[in-house]
């Protein structure tokens, strides 16, 4: 299958090397500020895919990311956030890499290209038919990726995906597919820019409207959040300052009473 691959293509710019650092950091900021745009052409798909994960979770199911690389790390680190940001399990929303825990920090060689590593590492996790996989590439190529989310369609798993590629084998695999097309990066081919950006804008999007639908957060505030540092403990105490209309020193009696700041607020004055 033969498609354009816009993410290979070559940079709108050239002789890179002998631009000035202004030049540089101006055109590099330039391209960025065409990603927000085109991810905004990908609402409708984004919101069909939200609709579906928020569906399996509410019945216990859960959202799996699973990339290469780049890709691969952006999913881990939306996965990563949802305990502290929103209080939920670190079962609920898994992150999974080509090449294991190792890749996060240094590239596994080949490991993308495995076509069935993908879909044994979601076994690990006793996949089913409750949940969600979102495969994360932005080739829309990658074996790993691809190969799991085929395996997840013939076992009636909902899958989804984020790429950068229009008619890429992954976009024409997931079931749901989330296609933000940004162009060729300002260094040829290099798609931890541009796509990265896109790909970590559309996580965003997804974690957060999910999280909110579930009901994890309350007027705009993470009533939910882990109480892990000192900044979190000062902002749980404000919110419920502001909640209640208490002062501070009230506020975080009731912090330290009840753990969070939802429970602080459902239980004053009972």
């Amino acid at each position: 299958m033969s498609f354009t691959k816009t993410t290979e293509q070559a940079s709108k710019y050239n002789h890179l090397e002998k631009m000035s650092i202004s030049d540089l950091l101006s055109n590099i900021n330039k391209e960025d500020q065409t990603v927000p745009e085109a991810v905004e052409k990908s609402i409708p798909q984004i919101e069909v895919l939200v609709t579906k994960i928020v569906e399996k979770l509410k019945v216990g199911g859960r959202l799996f990311y699973m990339g290469a690389g780049t890709s691969g790390r952006l999913g881990i680190v939306d996965a990563s956030e949802c305990p502290p940001t929103f209080g939920v399990s670190h079962d609920l929303v898994i992150g999974l890499i080509a090449g294991g825990d190792t890749a996060i920090r240094k590239a596994v060689e080949f490991a993308e290209d495995s076509t069935e590593q993908g879909w044994k590492d979601l076994q690990s996790y006793q996949i089913s038919d409750k949940d969600v996989v979102i495969g994360i590439a932005a080739s829309g190529t990658t074996p790993y990726v691809i190969s799991a989310l085929e395996k997840c369609n013939q076992s009636n798993i909902i899958t989804g995906c984020i790429t950068c590629n229009e008619g890429s084998p992954l976009a024409i695999t997931a079931q749901h597919p989330i296609v933000v097309t940004v162009g060729p990066e300002f260094v040829t081919g290099s798609s931890r820019m541009k796509a990265g950006t896109a790909q970590k804008l559309v996580l965003n999007m997804i974690s957060t409207s999910v999280m909110i639908q579930l009901g994890k957060v309350k007027g705009n505030k993470m009533v939910d959040m882990q109480l892990s540092n000192n900044k979190l403990v000062d902002r749980g105490t404000r919110m419920i300052m502001e909640e209640l209309e208490i002062e501070r020193t009230l506020a975080a009696e009731l912090l330290e009473k009840y753990g969070s700041v939802r429970n602080a607020i459902d239980n004053y004055g009972t």
